[in-house]
């Protein structure tokens, strides 16, 4: 680690130099309900987000559904419904923690002026936040009458500790004026979502696996990274992911012939070889109007090219969507969504989901809950362990931690585009990543721990080019951490599925942590001694 100070209060403007209790990196959903409700509890909170706070990211883009049970007497049957897809890793407490959390920020919402649609009986519809732009652009207004600090297209790319190795903030630039900004801080809540390396997945362009590698740079541990294979069906022609409508859908080969069983994985076998096409021939009237109402996006390209999607074929492909739709992220060690690092906390996406989903992704619907949710109790408990650091907490020594590729010392660089596209090439094939093999698995890690090496002790002459330097090197790391939990769980389970070990193995029924740049390492839970995650 190299010492850094902050720059006195002469310093040019082409370095911002702020203070606050609580900083907050990403401007999604998570991060906005964590920015106020840190907020809320009287915390002095700056947010900074890689785009515009408001518009970027998946839930702006499309809207999402919520996980949210209007009757309790269903929620038994829900509950064990998510846990056998989950294959059993999730835990009942905080299922329905989560639950109880999100209906009380779902009637703030209704307090605050979202427009939810209405049921059949004239009931405000809770489980849909389907107008994410709206959704997005109310809580932007409400963390700025909170309070908050919002800085704008001002991606982070490391973070700060101080001596004792606690988080004390993090450094970044904006990408509008280059001008490089280091907020120091008691507490940092890490809400920069998934990882869908760059796969035109829409709204997932922001959504580069960055708060993993700044969280693993400090000692943070991931959680589930095997359950990180999600892909999403899309027109080929498109971006927009809504894979509810296909409910509605048949699909057929090329000559016109239905496929029989066309879950995701049989299209994916399908698509090795040849084209697959879908026509949501299935949706009654009152559905394909309830489509149009909800989710404007999906048609749009359909308009672009003069297909009716409801009586013309189209053709389909699956896009990955990683830990976006996946469950893997980084380990929470307790209720607050602390990580094993001191003064750093996960939410939304950035975070593991496992606790709520185990190893089967449940889509936008349990991840937008745990958006909520996560963000909320993160805020609350990031103001609580900055009052309790005291007024000084900003006066300390801080270090920075000369991550990959931004060695100070290096007069080496490389072209992002080439590693970003070396990583896709490992990623994303469905014979690759969807049907998992030891051989390919084994493959894959080798070439990614090669090109690691090879990025690891770089740097960049300008600005832009460090972000799209970091961006790539936070690929790598995912992918890597990736596929060494994928090899170590030797069996089938949730969305990870093994072509060599196809079926669920009972002895290997805990969940797997990962962590490390350099070396990377795997191991079971219990192994990991930390707090206990569920109260006695």
């Amino acid at each position: 680690m190299s010492t850094y100070h902050l720059e006195p209060a002469s310093t040019p403007s082409s370095h911002l130099n702020l203070e606050a209790d609580v900083l907050v990196i990403g401007g999604g959903p998570a991060g906005t309900w964590a920015a106020w409700s840190a907020a809320t509890q009287g915390a002095n909170v700056i947010l900074v987000d890689k785009g515009y706070c408001g518009t970027s990211g998946a839930t702006a883009a499309a809207g999402t559904t919520v996980w949210y049970i209007s009757k309790e007497a269903n929620r038994e049957a829900e509950l064990f419904r998510r846990e056998t897809l989950g294959g059993f890793l999730s835990e009942r407490y905080w299922m329905n923690r989560v639950l109880d959390q999100t209906r009380i920020n779902l009637n703030r919402l209704v307090e605050w002026g979202y427009p939810f649609s209405h049921d059949d009986n004239g009931d405000v519809y809770l489980p849909s936040l389907h107008q994410g732009a709206e959704y997005m652009r109310l809580m932007r207004k409400q963390v700025k009458k909170a309070g908050v600090k919002i800085l704008d297209h001002s991606p982070a790319l490391e973070l700060l500790v101080d001596i004792d190795g606690a988080v004390a903030g993090a450094k970044g630039i904006s990408r509008q004026t280059d001008e490089l900004w280091t907020v120091r801080a008691a507490a940092v809540i890490l809400a920069t979502g998934g990882c869908a390396f760059l796969s035109k997945a829409l709204g997932c362009n922001v959504l580069t696996g960055d708060g993993y590698l700044m969280a693993a740079e400090v000692g943070a541990q991931l959680s589930g990274m095997e359950f990180s294979n999600a892909y999403a069906l899309t027109p080929a022609f498109a971006s927009v992911t809504k894979g509810a409508y296909y409910r509605h859908a048949t699909f057929t080969y090329e000559d016109g012939t239905v496929i029989e069983g066309s879950d995701r994985r049989v299209i994916a076998r399908t698509l090795l070889t040849q084209p697959v096409y879908a026509c949501i021939d299935k949706a009654s009237e009152e559905e394909k109007s309830w489509m149009r109402t909800i989710q404007h996006n999906f048609f749009l390209p359909f308009e672009r090219v003069g297909i009716d999607p409801f009586t013309q074929r189209f053709p389909i492909t699956l896009r990955f969507e990683g830990t976006v739709r996946g469950t893997g992220g980084l380990r929470i060690v307790d209720e607050t969504c602390a990580t094993s690092v001191p003064g750093l906390y996960a939410v939304g996406d950035a975070a593991t989901r496992e606790l709520i989903c185990g190893g089967g992704s449940g889509g936008g619907s349990p991840n937008a809950a745990w958006a909520t949710a996560s963000g909320y109790w993160a805020g609350e408990a990031a103001a609580s362990y900055a009052r309790q650091l005291g007024d000084r907490v900003n006066q300390r020594s801080v270090q920075r931690i000369d991550g990959a590729a931004l060695h100070p010392d290096s007069n080496t660089t490389f072209d992002p585009i080439e590693v970003i596209r070396a990583v896709q090439a490992e990623v994303t094939p469905y014979d690759r990543n969807l049907f998992r093999t030891e051989q390919g698995l084994s493959e894959s890690l080798d070439r990614l721990h090669d090109l690691w090496h090879e990025i690891r002790n770089t740097s960049f002459l300008s600005n832009q080019q460090a972000i799209q330097g970091r961006e790539a090197a936070s690929m790598v790391a995912t992918a890597r951490w990736m596929y060494a939990t994928a090899l170590e769980r030797k069996e089938s389970r949730g969305m990870h599925k093994h072509e060599n070990y196809p079926q669920l193995d009972a002895k290997q029924h805990y969940r797997l942590i990962s962590g490390g740049l350099d070396h990377v390492w795997v191991k079971p839970e219990q192994d990991i001694s930390v707090r206990q995650l569920v109260k006695q």
